[in-house]
């Protein structure tokens, strides 16, 4: 089996693009926002990536994410980053779907990740580009997840991260970035009120900004979600895709996957539905998508008690909306409510412990079943963007005294 970390491949960049106006920036250089202040997407020469690889040279590769190098912009093998990025499996919830009235479900786990969280697949190859650009310093501001990921890759690249959270985050994740020696700093305000003091102390700090597309990276460790999906389903792909959303990376970096495999032949044009999922009470896609806007206008106050959809906007709202039309998808809010019992819920009946995001996407799949919005046939794909473990569970308070008689009838009762 071929060894993707050790073995040269070759590289397929041609060039950086302005999502919103095509311009085109020379590649291998440091970029962030282009003129027109959008993100930047990578592209490259597919017709050479179809010449170069095919189906069955993908088969004899180990199984991680960076089985796909020729969809990613590291040209130099000796600058991958890489903590044991696994492919994720796709769990069936059978108990799951019947109980909310479907019949294909499945859980794409990304809580298998190193950093136990989808940002995994984000920040590896931007930290490896940060390393192939020679970067030293950087810094960005978080919810949680995003921050961990960043702080153990940097420790494994010899990088130094400074990291900004507001004072809700779990802490667990918080704790998560300190323990590998990130620098990490509390500060009252959500995301997107971080951001600014980020991009403010660039010259003083001379530190990069790292904060969600505005780098061209990120979303390029983000779309190999979509390149496991279509090869764990043979290169067919779901109807649906039910996907928490904050920044949006994730689900901008899956539709050009689909699009580039689509160039090279490996797919047809057949796409899933993909269902961008927020609270009710941090909701500007949701609102957006419902006004006929082509980008969102941010939300005030923004707070929710899933922590990976508090930003209240992000510089990727047009994007998101333009793979959510294209897809002929939706935007859905969910009752913060609602979220805690679905986790426990899926716990039970499929023995799967999903993050509060994850389970998200569960209260999203059901109501949007009972809305007959999906139908009860859809092959439907959930994405649990990170492990239970690192949230919250049920305080255990029952107790047995070994030295007194038990009643072992009264236990099953």
């Amino acid at each position: 089996m071929q060894d993707n970390l050790s073995d040269d491949r070759p590289s397929f960049v041609t060039h950086l693009e302005c999502s919103e106006t095509a311009e085109r920036l020379p590649a291998d250089k440091l970029a962030g926002l282009s003129a027109a202040g959008k993100p930047l997407l990578v592209r490259y020469d597919l017709a050479a990536v179809a010449r170069a690889l095919s189906r069955d040279k993908l088969r004899d590769r180990a199984p991680d994410m960076w089985r796909y190098r020729e969809f990613l912009p590291v040209r130099r093998t000796e600058n991958i980053v890489s903590l044991g990025e696994t492919m994720t499996p796709l769990v069936a919830a059978p108990a799951s779907a019947a109980a909310a009235g479907g019949s294909a479900l499945m859980v794409k786990d990304e809580g298998r990740l190193p950093t136990g969280s989808f940002k995994s697949r984000g920040l590896c190859v931007a930290v490896s580009m940060a390393k192939e650009l020679g970067l030293r310093r950087i810094a960005m501001p978080t919810a949680g997840n995003a921050g961990a990921a960043l702080a153990a890759y940097c420790a494994r690249a010899g990088i130094e991260a400074f990291v900004l959270v507001p004072d809700d985050a779990p802490e667990t994740t918080i704790s998560e970035i300190a323990i590998h020696g990130a620098r990490v700093y509390r500060v009252d305000g959500n995301i997107t009120e971080l951001g600014p003091l980020v991009e403010a102390g660039r010259e003083q700090a001379s530190w990069f900004n790292l904060s969600t597309l505005k780098e061209p990276y990120r979303v390029e460790g983000k779309k190999t979600m979509g390149l496991e999906l279509a090869e764990q389903g043979n290169w067919t792909l779901p109807d649906v895709i039910f996907y928490p959303t904050g920044g949006g990376t994730g689900i901008i970096g899956m539709w050009k996957a689909f699009a580039e495999l689509e160039a090279i032949g490996w797919i047809g044009p057949e796409r899933p539905r993909m269902v961008a999922v927020q609270s009710r009470t941090c909701a500007p896609i949701v609102r957006a998508f419902e006004e006929g806007t082509e980008g969102a206008v941010p939300w005030k106050g923004g707070h929710t008690n899933v922590p990976g959809l508090r930003v209240p906007w992000t510089v990727g709202d047009r994007l998101i909306l333009r793979t959510i039309r294209e897809s002929k998808g939706f935007a859905i809010a969910i009752d913060d409510g609602e979220v805690e019992p679905a986790r426990a819920a899926m716990a039970r009946a499929d023995g799967i412990h999903v993050s509060p995001e994850g389970a998200a996407t569960y209260v999203a799949y059901r109501k949007a079943l009972a809305e007959g919005r999906i139908g009860t046939s859809d092959r439907a794909v959930l994405f649990n963007c990170a492990s239970g473990l690192k949230y919250g569970m049920p305080p255990v308070t029952a107790r047995l005294d070994r030295f007194r008689p038990i009643d072992y009838c009264a236990l099953v009762r």
